[in-house]
């Protein structure tokens, strides 16, 4: 494929539409599949994949193609073809995100399509079809939610989202937790707010629920895959919030990290908290 090609800002914009309607047509393809007959296997790291995640990246793939042939991507059902480091615009791709989740019955799963330019997530799309919702954004323009049927029809006006201030020292903080992965580090970081109201959630809906006010902070204090997180990420900084490493550094994605790994991350819905608490933020 082409190199040098670089998407941001407006010029994302002209892809939102079909890329919504792409990652909708996924997440409708995944419900289809019957969970209780499917096929299930493991990869070499001991993560399960399915049926529903190979056939959520075949439809990706194929329309990726189509919408911006020149553009790379890397997805996290074929990262042998990965082309490290991506100097300017790619794809980067979760076909199934949450698939654990996805697994056992539980309807917290998405689809995750990031958009990601010189290294930082500039467009992404969340569908989490079981619930019917899309939240999408691009930065420095805005991020939103849509409603979503299961056969793939998005429907009523999108609602603008925003992440909320964090009203203050003595409120508490109302924290982002993952269902499926739980570390010491992440623990310690929620133990230092006192009071911490915990919300518990599979797959890239926590970074949804800090970008639209439902939470004031994600954190995730241990590895983490690159296509996990670039989705939310994008969306969250479109809807004013701020994520950072543990140390409080800007994250970098499609660069030579071993394992396509971040080695942390938190998602800040308010920056100004981020700045008042940085003195708080565990070291490395």
């Amino acid at each position: 494929m082409a190199e040098g090609v670089t998407l941001a800002g407006e010029n994302a914009l002209t892809l939102m539409e079909p890329l919504t309607k792409l990652a909708v047509q996924a997440g409708a393809a995944i419900l289809a599949v019957n969970r209780s007959t499917m096929g299930l296997g493991k990869k070499i790291d001991g993560s399960v994949v399915s049926d529903a995640d190979t056939l959520a990246d075949a439809i990706i793939a194929e329309g990726l193609a189509k919408l911006a042939p020149a553009i790379p991507v890397l997805s996290e059902e074929r990262t042998h073809l990965a082309a490290r480091p991506y100097r300017d615009s790619f794809f980067l791709i979760d076909p199934l995100d949450g698939t654990r989740e996805f697994v056992t019955g539980t309807d917290e799963f998405t689809v995750n399509i990031a958009l990601v330019t010189r290294g930082e997530p500039t467009l992404g799309i969340v569908v989490a079809p079981a619930l019917g919702i899309v939240w999408r954004g691009i930065v420095g323009v805005g991020a939103e939610r849509l409603l979503v049927t299961k056969d793939a029809t998005v429907y009523g006006a999108p609602q603008s989202i925003r992440t909320r201030p964090h009203p203050g020292p003595a409120a508490p903080w109302i924290v982002a937790v993952s269902r499926s992965h739980g570390d010491p580090r992440t623990e310690a970081f929620i133990a230092e707010r006192p009071g911490a109201i915990r919300q518990v959630l599979g797959s890239s809906i926590k970074f949804c629920r800090v970008a639209e006010g439902g939470a004031d902070i994600y954190p995730r204090l241990s590895p983490t895959s690159e296509w996990d997180i670039a989705a939310g990420h994008a969306i969250a900084t479109a809807a004013g919030g701020l994520v950072t490493s543990g140390r409080g550094q800007p994250l970098k994605f499609g660069e030579d990290h071993d394992g396509f790994l971040v080695s942390d991350f938190i998602v800040w819905g308010d920056p100004q908290a981020a700045r008042r608490d940085s003195a708080k933020t565990p070291d490395q």
